[in-house]
């Protein structure tokens, strides 16, 4: 058998390498549910009839930052590499993650605007590459899943190391960077809704660097009229290879999208419960003034990061990113929240209702950078450390101005050249936050058979807040010691018991609809589960957890935003992943979240989530064929509030996927929601309902070199 460290340097030499499904959906660096075929975009590009990777031990990262076998993390962890989520159709961020366990990417339905996703029942943070990636709601465009060659979800608190990190987990995107190869693709798509696309990803190297770029071209319309769905995106990135020790990369991206808001927020009554007599409104119904409502935003970023292995035992990474993001908001939707269960203009038959008219105009900067230096020893012979010290600063700043109107329109009829368009005149209120965090990890493995890990973080956060309205200015000084410690080892049988003590500390820039400044949000959370892997090619982590949160932002009356009490969830997951004889591969998914608490009023995310994914591989003589199928279920959701009750009723989704592959040319075929259930995402007692997107297929021709 291979040593230790035998094993961390195969991990970090192939670590752009596809790995069995064993180790795909628990964050290996570079697994995927697909199985034992090429899983990333960078190692796929070779038929899969030539490359099948039968076995190998994987190294994970974003759990420990740290090169440590997933086997060895006592933390349910997953990652979904390109491969993986373009097979499922996934058309932005959100979607990527709809197939991972405990985590509800669908909570209301398609948004063009932003990428949400609950784990765990709260809300998570995205990252990238590492660090933060989103500072602010409206004020920078979504990521283009195309950038990325996976995407990791951390289940849990998980300060101790990402500092700003939700309570649930976050979301971390790893970038495509150069591999010492020269190889490429290029890609056309069209797909409903007119949706057209070309696409490119190229690599090559000239010895000690190497350099990539990726492109996307899209001119789309949505499934809402009105509402385009066009971007450019381009991101260069290089690099240098001084030596077998050493690694800089630099990374750019360039990203302008013109678009606008699927997400409708269509009264309650007139759709899911009935207005009168009248007919169900369209799901899909557009309330805004064609030509003026759009969610317009250019998007520039610029990254840095080195490694350096002064030896086999010490490691130095370091990493920077500058982000500059300019925005333009303009928007309208309905008043169902001033009376929510009768929010029709009395003595208009129930046809008119109040319409707010919305325009913001956004700008951020943000500078951040992690770094830290790893060192690997042993105090005596049974007892490895994997010491990780670190620092990370973080500066953001955002600013916005807004303009507001409200009137009233026939909902049933809309006269659109009527509605208001106002324009963007007031002075910016001005949000900046400075964190700097200090961190420590200490990972023993004991034995050969116990691992682990302890660690411990202090951050201090200063915010500055200026209020346009009253010229007030605030600013408030957080810190914070958090925690986190975990055991996991090997009984019997493959069979790996795992418990956890995590703590999470996010502060929060800005303030209450009254005028408070957020209070930091803060939680504990502990867990207890088991890890099975009796070969490379199965792994089954089932896992219960209790997480208590307190200080909570959420939605208040009408449109306000307060701060509530605690929040207790508690919940079990069910992940595994399994290559069968044949070249068929499977992934099953199951989460189960209870929310209770002060704020339980908020707590309208589904109960139990379920998912499940296969897909099946035949080789011929014309080329390789793959078929893929998967099945997603959300339960009802229960949102109440003194007024009523709301329940939205359960729904289950079909994708589907026929993918051929012969010689270097790919024709495929994706379909998401294949059945068309034109369902209802999420209905809340404020007054409001999102929908599910309906279906959408894609047909896609490659050539890849």
């Amino acid at each position: 058998m291979m040593s230790r460290t035998a094993m961390m340097m195969m991990s970090v030499a192939y670590a752009a390498l596809l790995a069995t499904p064993a180790a795909a959906q628990t964050l290996a660096a570079t697994a995927t549910a697909d199985g034992g075929q090429a899983t990333t975009q960078d190692d796929d590009r070779a038929d899969r009839d030539d490359i099948l990777v039968q076995a190998r031990r994987d190294e994970t990262f974003a759990g420990t930052k740290t090169e440590t076998p997933l086997i060895e993390v006592p933390q349910p962890l997953s990652v979904i590499t390109s491969d993986t989520y373009l097979a499922q159709g996934a058309i932005n961020i959100s979607d990527t993650v709809r197939y991972a366990a405990g985590v509800n990417a669908d909570a209301y339905g398609r948004d063009t605007r932003v990428d949400n996703f609950a784990i765990r029942g709260v809300d998570a943070l995205q990252f990238r590459d590492g660090m933060r990636d989103i500072f602010s709601y409206y004020a920078s465009i979504t990521s283009d899943p195309y950038n990325f060659s996976r995407v990791e979800v951390v289940r849990g608190p998980a300060s101790v190391l990402f500092g700003q990190g939700s309570i649930g987990g976050i979301v971390n995107l790893v970038s495509k960077t150069p591999g010492f190869e020269n190889a490429g693709e290029v890609q056309l798509t069209y797909g409903n809704y007119d949706r057209k696309e070309v696409l490119a990803d190229l690599q090559g190297t000239t010895g000690t660097v190497a350099g990539r770029i990726v492109a996307r071209v899209r001119d789309a319309d949505t499934y809402v009229d009105h509402v385009p769905d066009d971007r450019v995106m381009i991101a260069p990135s290089v690099t240098w290879r001084p030596d077998a020790s050493t690694d800089v990369t630099l990374i750019g991206l360039y990203q302008d999208d013109h678009s606008g808001s699927t997400a409708n927020f269509l009264p309650v009554v007139g759709t899911l419960k009935p207005n009168g007599t009248r007919p169900p409104l369209d799901r899909y119904l557009f309330v805004g003034k064609p030509g003026y409502d759009r969610y317009d935003g250019r998007l520039l970023q610029g990254s840095g990061l080195l490694t350096h292995r002064f030896n086999d035992a010490i490691k130095l990474s370091l990493k920077a990113r500058y982000i500059d993001s300019r925005l333009s908001y303009f928007t309208h939707y309905t008043d169902s929240y001033g009376n929510p269960t009768d929010p029709y203009q009395a003595g208009s038959d129930g046809r008119r209702i109040g319409l707010y008219a919305d325009a913001s105009l956004a700008r951020m900067n943000v500078f951040s950078t992690d770094n830290n230096i790893q060192a690997r020893f042993h105090t005596g012979a049974a007892v490895e450390h994997a010491l990780l010290a670190g620092v990370d600063y973080s500066w953001n700043a955002v600013k916005k101005a807004g303009a507001f109107d409200y009137q009233t329109i026939d909902l049933y009829d809309i006269d659109y050249a009527a509605i208001a368009a106002p324009v963007v005149t007031g002075p910016y209120s001005r949000d900046t936050q400075k964190q700097l965090g200090l961190y420590v990890q200490d990972q023993l493995r004991l034995w050969d058979r116990v691992s682990v890990v302890l660690g411990a973080r202090r951050d201090h956060v200063r915010s500055t807040s200026l209020d346009t309205a009253s010229g007030t200015t605030t600013r408030t000084t957080d810190t914070a010691t958090t925690v986190r410690a975990g055991i996991i080892g090997e009984v019997a049988a493959h069979i790996s018991p795992f418990v956890s003590y995590t703590e999470s500390f996010q502060p929060i820039a800005g303030s209450t609809t009254a005028g408070s400044p957020f209070k930091p949000q803060t939680g504990t959370q502990y867990e207890a589960g088991a890890k099975w892997q009796p070969d490379a090619a199965t792994l089954v982590t089932a896992t219960a957890f209790r997480i208590k949160e307190r200080n909570r932002p959420i939605s208040g009356p009408g449109t306000s935003i307060i701060q509530a009490g605690e929040l207790v969830t508690k919940g079990v997951e069910l992940e595994a992943t399994r290559t069968l004889p044949g070249r068929f591969d499977v992934s099953l998914a199951y989460g189960y979240n209870d929310v209770s608490g002060d704020s339980a009023a908020t707590g309208y995310l589904a109960k139990h989530i379920a998912s499940a994914w296969g897909t099946k591989t035949f080789v011929g003589a014309l080329g390789t064929l793959r078929l893929g199928a998967g099945i997603r279920y959300t339960g009802k959701q229960v949102s109440s509030s003194d007024t009523w009750t709301i329940v939205t009723p359960d729904r289950t989704m079909v994708d589907a996927l026929v993918e051929l592959t012969r010689a270097n040319w790919r024709l495929s075929l994706n379909a998401t929601n294949l059945l068309d259930n034109r369902a209802y995402a999420s209905c809340l007692s404020r007054g409001d309902c999102f929908s599910t997107a309906p279906r959408n297929v894609m047909a896609s021709l490659g050539y890849r070199f």
